[in-house]
């Protein structure tokens, strides 16, 4: 696992698919991070269609639109997916009563918006059930930092993490969602990241 250059080269050449069952034969804890966003089911079905009890980490805001849980109740019925929820100290009621409306990306206090209702839950859920494989659907240009990582890659901790999907364009996952009849959800609204193409800090902090 130490040359992980010569995997990447290798990986290109294989479909998630492949990718995804070379790394659950090689693992015996792995997990998948979701948040429902758009194409997210396509990594759940992909996933689950090969461990169908695989634990699936969602960490909830508490600020989802109301489509968003629609649809999350909708896959997590229709996958039977083995939800693993992780939600923040406080209720998002009382934040706001506490802090106000969100802050802006400005704000100063916009960081600890953030470590309080992702960051704060994501490593209580990495604690508690301590997984030696990091399943993500992160793709490349999506954000300059996603741009600079591969198929597989290794947090700082030494962690497994991969991104099945990495190299695929949205046409790529809309004709795979077509072929498996998945539908997608587009009414996705992230309060840490604001702008689409700005890291919350899950991925490049807590998980680079």
């Amino acid at each position: 696992m130490n040359n992980l250059v010569q995997i990447n080269k290798e990986f290109d050449k294989k479909t998630p698919e492949e990718i995804v069952e070379w790394a659950f034969a090689e693992t015996k804890n792995p997990i998948l991070t979701t948040n429902f966003r758009p194409y997210e089911v396509a990594i759940l079905h992909l996933c689950t269609k090969l461990m169908p009890k695989l634990k699936i980490v969602w960490c909830d805001s508490g600020y989802n639109t109301k489509a968003t849980y629609l649809y999350a109740e909708k896959i997590i019925t229709e996958l039977s997916l083995n939800i693993k929820l992780f939600t923040p100290l406080h209720t998002s009621a009382f934040r706001e009563a506490v802090m106000g409306e969100i802050p802006e990306i400005d704000d100063p206090r916009h960081e600890v918006f953030t470590e309080q209702v992702k960051l704060e839950p994501f490593r209580r859920a990495m604690a508690e059930i301590q997984p030696d494989l990091w399943i993500t659907n992160l793709r490349k240009g999506q954000t300059a930092f996603r741009d600079g990582l591969d198929i597989i890659n290794k947090t700082e901790s030494g962690l497994l993490k991969i991104s099945p999907f990495y190299h695929w364009i949205d046409k790529d996952l809309d004709t795979y969602m077509e072929k498996y009849k998945l539908v997608n959800e587009y009414d996705y609204f992230d309060p840490t990241k604001v702008d689409e193409k700005r890291e919350c800090g899950l991925h490049n902090k807590e998980g680079k």
